[in-house]
């Protein structure tokens, strides 16, 4: 068994809905751990509303690319569309971090490219990875975010 991190946002219907869609999706039935859902503003320029974001921390001996079909099944149950690039989704999945692999591969890099710039990802990652997100990388990503409470509590 080893630790996979997924990371998750929504924006747009049911954003509570989307992430607990997301959240079962991802951890297929294997024990998971959720952080709190933070409330963060869009990345790259286009008019949106604000997004939910998580982490979701699963133990599993699904492969790289088990655990990637997972992330893309969770958007496809959501409904997610892909036309603008950085637009406004039901949901987004991303794989963010898996114990002992790398990859540089265009279909799954690993650890996510983009992941220490981004406080949205940072801050719940850190709530159930502290060996792994320190307390600078968090203070050095950009972007603000608020904490909304638990999955079990926002509406």
């Amino acid at each position: 068994m080893r630790r996979a991190f997924f990371s998750l946002g929504s924006n747009l219907g049911d954003r509570r809905a989307h992430l607990v869609a997301g959240v079962a999706l991802v951890g297929a039935g294997e024990p998971v751990r959720v952080s709190r859902v933070y409330v963060t503003a869009p990345v790259g320029g286009v008019a949106q509303p604000d997004f939910w974001n998580l982490v979701v921390e699963v133990m599993t001996e699904a492969s790289p690319a088990e655990l990637l079909e997972r992330a893309r099944r969770a958007e496809d149950a959501r409904g997610r569309e892909r036309t603008v690039r950085w637009g406004p989704r039901t949901l987004d999945v991303d794989v963010i971090w898996i114990d002992g692999y790398a990859s540089d591969d265009p279909e799954l890099t690993v650890p996510h490219p983009r992941a220490f710039e981004r406080a949205f990802v940072l801050a719940p990652w850190r709530e159930l990875a502290e060996d792994l997100v320190s307390p600078a990388a968090r203070d050095a990503a950009s972007g603000e975010v608020a904490v909304l409470g638990t999955l079990d509590d926002v509406e």
